[in-house]
């Protein structure tokens, strides 16, 4: 048997990433019907290669010797540079969701919430799929699809390959991630868990929420933030919803008493957060065929998490952030985030064919609350207090069929998958009050914060947006051994994403309200009654927000030939091309049928020759070195395209796009050293080099005091680095006689990333915004890293674990060195996040109880209560956009298994 195409390992990885070397089996013992796991593979990842000779009956008192080498190592035996989690990986780390993993792989770092940055490169830069098929995304600013949605129970082993093969996708730049689901089973079990969790932050503490409705904690609304029936008929008009465009004042007034109020509006204080808390149900089976049998596994999950965070938010105007900020607001954001999941599974084997269908649903939901109080010195620097309301619906749901075929010296892999990906946020509220600091004859102590809707003490505003995204993708792909440890393969994939984003936006207006009126909490100011008697309207501002809708696609069709040969006895080449075309359009949608002058249309259709080159050399029976050149692209995201607002309610920033994005070209290089010592113990040290044309980096800007950020093509980059990975265990038996220590081990398990980038930024160098060519220097210093990129990463576990049952204790610690996430506006200093030290704690225990397994669980996050912050920083000035301390968690589960 020669090794597997690459991707075909992806495509079913927990059960084809096998050892490239045939191993014989006795033919009088009954034949094995199973390949090993991801998992069994991993555990044997680093055991040495193992020369055999193995004895066949071949009758008449004659036999036929085999003799082979067996490499059970599954990042050794792969011709590619890749990382494996294996579940049991996994489950060390003790995440829940998948993203937390990843985040102690080599050269990756996880921003903004489950964004995976490989090597120092931003989200654009990585490729994420799902069994071997593309994912499309739920958020708004993204394509990429967010990592934290994916709860860890169904996720069964991940790997990340960070050298471009020929197979992939054109959009590689750093590297790709595969999420492969959990498999069928081989025999049947249940499995019941659940947990609760506590935040020293949040939990028990002060914190704000709102009403909403019954179902809430469900992650699932019960109707009561569907828009209503006069809205959604007047969203549908095609005019904007405003007094005098085909709307009166009484009709505004009978849309705005449809609303949903004091439930939507409402902030409350609660002394006393929830815990956290989950509940999970996994099971399968598998049933006996007459020449094969069918698994089958079903999951399903639900969590419920609240996080209180007590922030420091800041702007400043001047260049050298002197003097008092511009705006400076303490704001408390409460976010209740519950996560819903399930998947089901069919693995059919007939003979040597296999056939997989698998079935995701992804449910995350986050309700939050905002109540800010600070200054603004363009109003006078009167105190100013804000409230936000919000209910954000993150939904995916896949569906893929992967099919792998046999015919002796020929496979072929068949694979198709759709998906939806939604988002949709009703009700996002917000409230704007400022204190009069001003006597008056009905105020004499000029002490009360008023909002008269729109005038010059306030506003209040509402939102209602919506995102839907369907991704078809197939692709085939067919290898013939050509002779021993020669394989060609060929093959073609196919993607077609379809992106609809519409966001509608208004604002109350009030006139000449009396400061009795103006001084009413959000639910009474917008009550059936103030509305009636005071003529209070409804104005739509998402014609001045920027185009409000778009209709966005990208269609890819490629083709790839791929040659994986061992040219001379211990070296491997794996060598391929790819043709790939991609047309991608973002279409403004003239909701108003105005015709304006930002109605601009982006239609980028290209076209790329993408060459790949690995070689691997065995220079010794643990040690090999792999060299690695390729070119890679990377594509503008949809939201970066189009010239529509959107905030960002973790960051508190408005994003604008820019029609005038191109595509970035990427050359990457890498060498790489490999020593595997022992049975799971490895060391690896590598060097990486890439080249960036074009790169697409983020801007920002300050306007009536917000902060503003959009997109740019800078001139040229540079990136590189270096990786050393380091897994060590010591067995613990010599160290006393007692039965505790016989077959415990010490684990060493540590990783550390250097990495440097460089945007580059000539005399005469240009960018286009917005269809205008300016200097690129007024975006851009010469010099400046990479947004997203860390200098250092460093990861450690150190560990003791049972080799005969299951009994882990291990410490986790992660580090990031300070990363730009935007330049700075107007001259001034880059924003810098410092995500600082991290040290966690996890143990796991089984016990046997009445013959039940029983898995026990503790988890202890963030042990040096490190502190979240995103600065600006000249000198001693500094300014602060986010500051917030973040919990010390805590949390105990369990899980038993029928």
């Amino acid at each position: 048997m020669t090794k597997r195409p690459i991707f075909a390992s992806l495509l079913l990885l927990s059960t084809a990433l096998v050892a490239p070397s045939a191993f014989a089996q006795d033919a009088a013992s009954e034949p094995a019907t199973d390949e090993p796991t991801a998992d069994q593979a991993t555990d044997d990842a680093a055991a040495q290669d193992e020369d055999f000779d193995v004895s066949i009956p071949g009758g008449a008192n004659s036999e036929i010797v085999v003799t082979g080498r067996y490499t059970p190592n599954v990042v050794r035996a792969t011709p590619e540079v890749v990382s494996v989690l294996s579940s049991a990986d996994i489950a060390r780390t003790g995440e829940g969701d998948i993203s937390g993993s990843l985040q102690r792989v080599t050269g990756l770092s996880v921003v903004g919430g489950g964004f995976v940055y490989v090597r120092g490169l931003g989200d654009r830069y990585s490729l994420a799929l799902l069994n071997g098929s593309p994912l499309p995304s739920p958020e708004p600013l993204k394509r990429v699809v967010p990592l934290d949605i994916f709860p860890s129970n169904v996720i069964d082993s991940t790997l990340v390959q960070k050298s471009y093969s020929a197979n992939f996708p054109g959009e590689f730049g750093g590297g790709v991630i595969n999420l492969t689901t959990k498999a069928t089973p081989r025999e049947p079990f249940l499995t019941f868990s659940g947990g609760i969790g506590w935040d020293s932050e949040t939990t028990n503490q002060l914190g704000y929420t709102y009403y909403g409705s019954d179902t809430d904690w469900t992650g699932f609304d019960d109707g009561t933030r569907d828009i209503p029936p006069l809205l959604k008929a007047a969203l549908n008009s095609g005019k904007p919803i405003l007094e005098g465009a085909d709307f009166t004042q009484d009709d505004l007034e009978a849309i705005q008493m449809e609303l949903v109020n004091a439930e939507t509006s409402l902030l409350q204080q609660n002394n006393h957060i929830p815990v956290n808390w989950s509940a999970g149900v996994t099971g399968g089976t598998t049933v006996t065929l007459p020449n094969g049998e069918l698994g089958i596994i079903a999951t399903a999950g639900i969590s419920n998490k609240w996080r209180t965070r007590d922030t420091l938010q800041q702007t400043s105007l001047n260049q050298d952030l002197s003097g008092d900020p511009q705006t400076s607001y303490n704001r408390v954001i409460t976010d209740n985030r519950i996560v819903v999941n399930g998947l089901l599974g069919f693995g059919l084997e007939l003979g040597d064919h296999k056939f997989r269908w698998t079935n995701l649903y992804i449910r995350d939901t986050l309700k939050q609350a905002r109540l800010g109080l600070g200054t603004d010195r363009n109003q006078s620097e009167r105190d100013i207090l804000k409230q936000d309301t919000a209910w954000f619906e993150r939904q995916l749901i896949n569906t893929q069929i992967v099919t792998e075929l046999e015919f002796d010296r020929l496979q072929v892999d068949l694979r198709g998958a759709y998906a939806n990906s939604q988002r949709e946020a009703p009700y996002e509220r917000g409230f704007t009050y400022v204190r009069t600091n001003l006597p008056t004859d009905q105020d004499p102590t000029g002490d009360k914060f008023v909002n008269d809707l729109g005038g010059n003490r306030g506003d209040a505003t509402i939102a209602f947006s919506d995102l839907n995204e369907d991704l078809w993708s197939g692709g085939v792909d067919l290898s013939y051994e050509l002779a021993p440890r020669i394989t060609a393969t060929v093959g073609y994939a196919y993607t077609d994403t379809h992106r609809v984003s519409v966001r509608r936006a208004f604002q109350f207006r009030g006139s000449n309200l009396p400061i009795s009126v103006t001084q009413l909490r959000p639910d009474y100011l917008l009550s059936d009654a103030t509305i009636q008697l005071y003529d209070i309207t409804l104005q739509e501002t998402s014609a001045q927000d920027g185009t409000a809708a778009f209709d966005a696609k990208l269609t890819t069709h490629a083709g790839y030939a791929q040659l994986q040969a061992e040219i001379v006895p211990g070296v491997n080449v794996n060598a391929g091309v790819r043709y790939e075309e991609g047309k991608q359009t973002v279409v403004p949608i003239d909701l108003f049928n105005t015709g304006g002058s930002a109605i601009v249309e982006t239609d980028l259709n290209n076209d790329y020759w993408l060459p790949a080159l690995t070689v691997t050399w065995e220079i010794a029976p643990d040690m090999q070195i792999r060299v690695n050149g390729s070119k890679t692209i990377a594509r503008p995201q949809f939201r970066e395209l189009i010239a529509q607002i959107y905030q960002d309610t973790d960051s508190n920033r408005l994003f604008r796009g820019n029609p005038s994005l191109t595509d970035s070209e990427l050359w990457n290089a890498e060498l790489r050293y490999e020593w595997y010592f022992g049975r799971d113990q490895r060391l690896t040290a590598a060097g990486f080099y890439k080249s960036i044309d074009n790169p697409i980096e983020t801007y920002t800007s300050v306007s009536d005091s917000a902060v503003n950020s959009s997109f740019a093509n800078a001139p040229k980059a540079t990136l590189y680095g270096a990786e050393l990975e380091v897994q060590k265990y010591f067995p613990l038996d010599t160290m006393s006689d007692a039965p505790f220590w016989q077959s415990r081990r010490l684990v060493l398990i540590g990783n550390y990333t250097y990495t440097q980038s460089e945007i580059k930024v000539g005399a005469n160098d240009t960018t286009v915004i917005n269809g205008v060519v300016q200097d690129a220097a007024n975006f851009f210093f010469d010099g400046s890293p990479m947004t997203g990129q860390s200098d250092h990463l460093v990861n450690f576990q150190f560990g003791l674990e049972d080799q005969d049952r299951l009994s882990q204790q291990t410490l986790l610690l992660t580090y990031a060195s300070p990363r730009v996430t935007s330049r700075g506006p107007s001259g001034q200093p880059d924003i810098r996040e410092k995500p600082g030290i991290s040290l966690d704690f996890v143990a796991r225990q089984g016990i046997n109880l009445l013959n039940k397994e029983i898995e026990l669980k503790f988890e202890a996050r963030n042990l040096t209560g490190r502190t979240y912050k995103e600065v600006q920083e000249a000198g001693d000035n500094r300014i602060f956009l986010n500051r917030y301390k973040l919990g010390r968690t805590f949390s105990l589960s369990a899980s038993l298994k029928f």
